[in-house]
């Protein structure tokens, strides 16, 4: 199940002082699909990652009972570990590994007893992305953009997390296979309930969400929902 968002009197500054991000509030519930839009440099991905409590910010960001901001370094990551999974732009995968290696890399930091379920648990998500057994003796750098971004979905939901972040996943492939990549990801997200957060310039993702926020200049102008 997801978690509810609350945020209030966010801020987030330049070295030099210059505001990068303004949210005086927001409320999101658990399990909401939300997607970010806006001009590129409009603070977009700075809100995603402030979201994840990697960037130093201001204010309050709650993420159900727990505010990220008040916790020291150790904690949030710990958090993070346990509650959000995050899909980048430009995947982040280790080139020399396979699909369920990339797939299954948090259970290299999680307890010896939770590691074969963590991994079963990614084969089952690389299954449903269509990634199965015939890809499975390949490493990741033969992968065309669509599997790539397929098995950053797979590493990301792995856990189980309660927050999905998902910066512009959509950006490198082409409109079929970003158009099954949607599927798959808004399939996933309400079948398990997930808190998504998409930013995203691609208006055929942003319109299966739920609701829609429109980020301008760091600030927050524009809350609607959609029909999806």
């Amino acid at each position: 199940m997801g978690l509810a968002l609350s945020i209030s009197d966010l801020r987030v500054t330049a070295p030099r002082g210059r505001v990068l991000l303004s949210v005086p509030g927001l409320e999101i519930p658990a399990g909401s699909l939300v997607g970010i839009e806006g001009p590129s440099g409009a603070g977009k991905s700075t809100l995603l990652y402030a979201l994840a409590g990697l960037l130093a910010a201001e204010g309050r960001i709650r993420w159900g009972d727990d505010d990220l901001l008040s916790l020291g370094a150790e904690k949030r990551a710990r958090f993070r570990a346990r509650n959000i999974g995050m899909i980048f732009q430009d995947f982040l995968l280790f080139e020399e590994l396979g699909a369920g290696d990339n797939a299954a890399l948090s259970a290299l930091f999680r307890p010896r007893r939770d590691r074969a379920a963590l991994r079963a648990k990614a084969a089952e998500r690389l299954a449903f992305l269509g990634l199965g057994a015939q890809i499975s003796d390949r490493t990741v750098s033969s992968f065309s953009g669509g599997e790539r971004q397929r098995v950053a979905i797979a590493r990301a939901t792995a856990t189980d997390a309660a927050v999905l972040l998902a910066d512009e996943p959509t950006a490198s492939l082409d409109r079929a296979a970003a158009d099954r990549l949607i599927d798959d990801l808004v399939t996933l997200a309400r079948a398990n309930g997930t808190t998504l957060i998409v930013v995203s310039h691609d208006a055929a993702l942003v319109s299966r969400m739920d609701r829609v926020l429109t980020i301008r200049d760091g600030a927050l102008t524009a809350d609607r929902m959609t029909m999806a």
